[in-house]
């Protein structure tokens, strides 16, 4: 088989391709007992009609498609790998010669991995991370603390606030219509989620035990349902109970209930020193984001949008799986937040090209700097899914090479001891005081 590269502008090119005859006329004889199998043709049982007769009755060209179909797959993916470019989309494909007898020539216009040219990425500056833990953040942590362990008492002598759980009856109306989905009995909302439709639950607020009210709102007009979105509607509401957060005092005994320790004095000691490492490893965090994005910022590369678009689908995919960890999936998303999946790709965009760009540029500089992974430290990435996850190393080797995710693997390990090495190459500078 011949392949050849041509590059015509930026990151597109034209790869033509010519396989041999012999190759033409085995896959048109896979294509003649993939097909065969459902012809019928007087005189003969079905999948038995010989060759000659086959092509006597309709033709070698009925064939070719099946094939092509055949071919053309793997003819591409090895004039690939032998011109060594990295397509980033499918390709463009144009059969200029197909025959029962003669060579299988065509052309694919492809886009590819960019190039991208380094700019500095050594020596970069870095403003230093604080990791001391302030009175303010230990407080902080300690009212989201009382904040897990409250209890829920009913209110019956104040009116609901923000905060508050509301049990309410809802019965939605559009032009003194009922519509679908806009009922419910004894529903707990908190007030001030933004759960609801918007200003819905501004108007719970203010409400007392036993008060009915008729709340009047207007659907988003990105709303998900059609036939309410941008329209009025009003919803009867009664309020049945109010349930407050009561939280509990900071003591001893509340150290007890949630810690190994006997006094709130030792309790807050260890709070502040687990608050001091997550902190060292935010600031490390910060401070790889920031070396990543100073080498990204001076190099130069012209991203192709089918990698924009792979990397948003990446994005959309990881959103839903998160989602149903909390028992939601991207419709139900969708329907809360009034919003489309053309709307929530469009806010990925550009999150999802600076993603790519920073891949792009990280990948160069491995290259430049000769930065590779060995064997050794692929095992060790397994070994820690298999601890993560409490599964043996060799079921997670197994799921990923299932998954064709083993390369991944790889190609991540990588990503992680390039930012090493762009940190350890980078200066940590006093921060700006504001």
């Amino acid at each position: 088989m011949k392949a050849s590269w041509e590059k015509i502008e930026k990151n597109l090119g034209v790869l033509e391709v010519e396989v041999d005859a012999d190759r033409v006329s085995a896959a048109l004889d896979k294509a003649f007992n993939k097909v065969i199998k459902n012809v019928n043709v007087p005189g003969f049982r079905k999948g038995k009609v010989p060759r000659a007769i086959f092509e006597a009755k309709f033709g070698v060209e009925s064939l070719y498609q099946d094939a092509l179909d055949i071919l053309l797959p793997e003819a591409y993916t090895e004039a690939v790998d032998q011109t060594g470019i990295f397509p980033v989309d499918s390709p463009e494909v144009d059969v200029e010669q197909f025959a029962k007898g003669e060579p299988l020539k065509f052309k694919a216009k492809v886009t590819v991995k960019p190039e991208v040219k380094l700019g500095q990425y050594k020596g970069l500056e870095v403003p230093a991370q604080s990791t001391e833990v302030t009175e303010e953040e230990l407080n902080a942590e300690l009212e989201r603390l009382q904040q897990r362990h409250a209890e829920l008492v009913v209110v019956d002598d104040e009116p609901a606030k923000n905060g508050d759980i509301a049990v309410i009856d809802f019965d939605g109306y559009v032009d003194g219509v009922a519509f679908e989905g806009g009922k419910a009995e004894r529903h707990s909302l908190e007030l001030g989620s933004g759960s609801f439709i918007p200003g819905f639950e501004e108007q719970v607020v203010g409400m007392s035990t036993g008060d009915s009210k008729d709340i009047e709102v207007t659907f988003p007009e990105t709303y998900h349902a059609e036939e309410l979105a941008g329209r009025q509607a009003v919803f009867k509401v009664k309020l049945h109970e109010i349930k407050r957060k009561q939280l509990p005092a900071l003591d001893d005994e509340f150290a007890k209930d949630v810690s190994e320790f006997d006094t709130l004095e030792e309790f807050k000691a260890d709070l502040k020193k687990q608050l001091a490492e997550r902190k060292k490893e935010e600031a490390e965090a910060v401070r790889e984001g920031i070396v990543v994005d100073k080498a990204s910022e001076n190099a130069e590369v012209e991203i192709p949008e089918a990698m924009i678009k792979s990397e948003v689908k990446n994005m959309m995919r990881d959103f839903n799986n998160r989602l149903r960890t909390q028992g939601m999936n991207l419709e139900m998303f969708l329907g809360f937040s009034g919003q489309t999946e053309a709307d929530l790709e469009e806010q990925m965009k550009d999150d999802a090209e600076k993603r790519v760009r920073n891949n792009l540029v990280l990948e160069q500089i491995a290259k430049e700097e000769n930065i590779q992974v060995t064997d050794e430290e692929v095992e060790q990435e397994l070994e820690k899914m298999a601890e993560q996850y409490r599964r043996s190393k060799d079921e997670i080797r197994s799921i990923l090479a299932a998954n064709g995710s083993l390369d991944s693997l790889r190609e991540e390990t990588m990503l992680r001891k390039t930012v090493a090495f762009l940190i350890e190459n980078s200066k940590e500078v006093a921060a700006e005081s504001k």
